[in-house]
């Protein structure tokens, strides 16, 4: 069984297919799929060009890359959901209730999962006990300031912007990648 992790920004322009591209190159040897959404997208419109060279950086082609809107399936079918900003969780938490325990943002679960402790039973899947460990580490840690969960939209920036917004998610995932390892 692969479970799945969703990347979910605002137009799945620019943050989320970053990650997504990003993710697949760094979870590439892990049971995982890895895809994303946006929340307000119009189907089907491309990738931001300079997202794409971001994109084509990972050794992946981005060319056939579609935007998708955001929908409760897709929250609803994925193990973890990794959102670039608040107000995005907040809106996949509406429409997806259930989806709750497994909804941070991308920075936030980055945090969550540096601190994060494998103990006790395991689930099945080293995604699904890598998000237990890292909700279990949400109570031990302090609150971040909020804005500090926010991952800053580089829409209207330069390809400078997008390249330092996509090592902002490298950095980000690194230890997701590190304790789905350890939970595998």
């Amino acid at each position: 069984m692969v479970d799945g992790m969703l990347f979910v920004c605002h137009a799945n322009m620019c943050r989320s297919p970053m990650a997504e591209y990003i993710a697949r190159r760094l979870l590439a040897d892990l049971p995982v799929s890895v895809a994303s959404a946006g929340t307000d997208a119009v189907d089907g419109a491309a990738m931001h060009p300079y997202a794409i060279e971001v994109a084509a950086g990972t050794d992946a082609d981005p060319a056939a890359f579609r935007t998708r809107r955001l929908r409760p399936e897709h929250l609803t079918g994925a193990a973890l959901v990794l959102t670039a900003t608040r107000r995005q969780r907040s809106v996949c938490t509406a429409l997806a209730p259930a989806a709750l325990h497994r909804t941070f943002t991308l920075r936030q679960f980055g945090r969550l999962a540096a601190a994060a402790e494998l103990t006790g039973a395991r689930s099945r899947s080293p995604l699904r006990t890598a998000v237990e460990a890292a909700a279990r580490a949400r109570g031990r840690l302090q609150p971040a300031a909020p804005d500090t969960d926010d991952l800053r939209d580089p829409i209207g920036g330069s390809p400078t912007d997008f390249r330092r917004c996509a090592e902002e998610i490298e950095r980000s995932i690194r230890p997701v990648l590190a304790l789905i390892g350890t939970a595998g």
